[in-house]
């Protein structure tokens, strides 16, 4: 997968179909158990942004890997459960980690424009890690220290999760539209 150039068309995906939302459409809930469209993308950038802190600490030399980074086929196991798991076709429906739950008020009708820098921000890691990715290196998930898998995988999950919650996000937009809330 290139990463990157899935960034750029998720990234253009979303302002294509939200753009033009103001902050009360994209903070809409067809009910309390559903995320707005604003809360999907508050989520992504929630979770992309905690692998920050521990990309720079594999970076620096000071990231800790638990004893189950040394099993190969755990870190293979854990590398494909997960991105099935985050799969656009939302078959499994999944909670997510209480780290990566969006804001529960209303978010910023900014949150466009904040996703768009955010992504720009992690093709920037993402482009930084091409010596790591070659090594192999391995990582845990931010949410549980237990779950590791390759570096590689991380992005993968990263990229294959983003497209999911933007299948989720235009879910919600064909639901807002019918309430004839928008045109």
């Amino acid at each position: 997968m290139n990463w990157l150039t899935e960034i750029d068309r998720i990234t253009s995906a979303f302002e294509k179909e939200f753009g033009e939302l103001d902050a009360a459409a994209l903070n809409w809930k067809p009910d309390r158990d559903t995320w707005s469209i604003a809360q999907n993308i508050d989520h992504l950038v929630v979770v992309n942004e905690t692998y920050f802190p521990v990309l720079q600490a594999v970076k620096t030399g000071s990231y800790q890997l638990p004893f189950l980074a040394k099993i190969g086929f755990m870190v293979s196991f854990f590398g494909k459960t997960v991105l099935n798991a985050v799969q656009p076709d939302r078959r499994k429906k999944m909670k997510t980690f209480t780290i990566w739950e969006p804001s529960t008020s209303d978010i910023a009708g900014d949150i466009l424009a904040r996703f768009k820098k955010h992504q720009t921000e992690l093709k920037a890691q993402i482009s930084a890690s091409e010596g790591l990715i070659k090594k192999g290196t391995i990582i845990s998930s931010p949410a549980n220290k237990h779950i590791v898998y390759k570096l590689e995988t991380a992005f993968d999950i990263m990229v294959t999760h983003e497209e999911r919650h933007l299948e989720q996000a235009k879910e919600v937009l064909a639901l807002l539209k019918n309430q004839a809330i928008i045109a």
